[in-house]
């Protein structure tokens, strides 16, 4: 969903590569969510970090804790931001309630993403 929302969200501003910790796929309630707000994710793809791509950032942004503490080193010169946004994959209830937590998750990374894009475009600007 990240990846998805910073493309869409941070055009011009921000150029977004999405990786975990394991490659999973893309959660189909992820896309259906990101769909009912007009963003198409169904062709992202899940990939694991690889520290040459690593190196090439300016940012690394992790969304929930368990990336947050067992992400791998990052080179002193990226700087590293934690938004803590808790994972719905986890969720258990009915499939409303599981879609509820998905769009909670989806909305929060949301904000977090225009917050910083303005961010950026302020200083750029």
């Amino acid at each position: 969903m990240a990846e998805g929302l910073a493309r869409e969200l941070g055009k011009g501003v921000l150029e977004p590569s999405s990786a975990g910790l394991l490659a999973a796929g893309v959660h189909p309630r992820a896309i259906a969510v990101m769909k009912e707000i007009g963003i198409d994710i169904s062709k992202q793809k899940s990939k694991e970090i690889d520290i040459d791509v690593l190196r090439t950032m300016d940012v690394v942004i992790t969304l929930c804790s368990s990336a947050e503490e067992a992400c791998p080193w990052t080179p002193p010169e990226i700087r590293r931001l934690h938004w803590p946004v808790k994972d719905p994959v986890a969720t258990i209830g009915s499939a409303e309630e599981v879609m509820k937590e998905f769009r909670r998750a989806r909305d929060e990374i949301k904000a977090n993403i225009e917050s910083f894009a303005k961010t950026l475009e302020q200083k750029i600007a």
